[in-house]
């Protein structure tokens, strides 16, 4: 298995000037520590609404690559969104999954797909263009160059170990988030 903030970290040494959604807890701390960006929207604490968010921003601002980096209890609670984004068919939008199989925010108790529920084949039969699974270090750049430049709408599920890595608090103010990305992408 993957260490989430080690992949996370060399991750975001892909992306050039994507655009990034983040969902509540570890997929936020662990953007953050990667380090804070004005083209970082970090999603607190509306869970099950990143993809969706991610989507909107990928219909508005197609020239720009969109990731949304989210947890597996975040995907399975806007599972939805996978339909409508399949639907849709942003090519500049791509999903990365961090499965812990755990419900990490709130005691570690077992997630969903801890009991065999499998993201990647049911982004890939609601229609997503690429999909794909890693576990391990090797795997890196093949993961990085589809979530960062093929075709999408992508979705990339990255099965990572439990840990109790340091909380990195970003800026938690919606108002002062949503203002600071929009001028980021206003001014590019």
């Amino acid at each position: 298995m993957l260490q989430r903030r080690n992949f996370v970290t060399r991750l975001m040494q892909y992306r050039n000037d994507a655009l990034l959604v983040s969902s509540l807890g570890n997929p936020t701390y662990d953007l953050a520590a990667a380090g804070d960006k004005p083209a970082n929207f970090y999603l607190w604490g509306a869970m099950g609404g990143a993809s969706a968010l991610g989507l909107g921003l990928a219909v508005a601002q197609p020239d720009r690559r969109v990731v949304v980096l989210l947890g597996d209890g975040e995907m399975m609670m806007g599972l939805s969104s996978l339909a409508t984004i399949s639907a849709l068919r942003p090519a500049n939008l791509a999903l990365v999954v961090l499965d812990n199989q755990a419900f990490a925010e709130t005691g570690a108790q077992p997630g969903l797909t801890a009991s065999g529920i499998d993201l990647t084949a049911i982004a890939s039969a609601a229609g997503f263009s690429n999909t794909m699974s890693i576990s391990a270090d090797v795997e890196l750049d093949e993961f990085a160059n589809m979530v960062f430049s093929a075709a999408g709408p992508v979705f990339g599920k990255a099965e990572i170990a439990m840990s109790e890595d340091a909380k990195v608090f970003p800026e938690w103010r919606g108002e002062l988030l949503a203002q600071r990305t929009r001028d980021h992408v206003l001014l590019r």
